[in-house]
């Protein structure tokens, strides 16, 4: 599926700017399709120039969800704090930090990062 196919649960007419640019980053289809929030989130190495590091998931997806390439897009990263600002106090962590929300809050709690992942 195409980006332009997908039914975003925020319109971009709708994307204000919270945030000053920072570049863009990957999040799942569950955050930004279905509406959940983030449940987990890594900063990675930078792949480009362009790129803040960031990796956005639910936390809900299977490894099937997640290797499935059609299940993720790039995004500013101003977009994604539009669907969950909870996630804004974290944006300046280093590279190889992650984090995992504490269930039924706005909390963030620091995690290991998990294996596979691109720092």
């Amino acid at each position: 599926m195409n980006k332009s196919d997908k039914a975003f649960k925020i319109p971009r007419d709708q994307i204000r700017r919270i945030i000053p640019n920072m570049g863009g980053c990957f999040a799942s289809d569950r955050i930004t399709v279905d509406g959940a929030l983030i449940g987990y989130m890594y900063r990675a190495r930078p792949d480009t120039a362009s790129d803040s590091g960031w990796r956005f998931f639910a936390g809900d997806e299977s490894q099937e969800y997640s290797d499935t390439a059609a299940n993720w897009e790039i995004y500013e990263v101003n977009t994604i704090c539009n669907y969950d600002q909870a996630i804004i106090p974290f944006l300046d962590s280093p590279v190889g930090s992650a984090f995992g929300r504490i269930p039924g809050t706005d909390r963030f709690e620091q995690e290991e990062l998990g294996e596979g992942a691109d720092t």
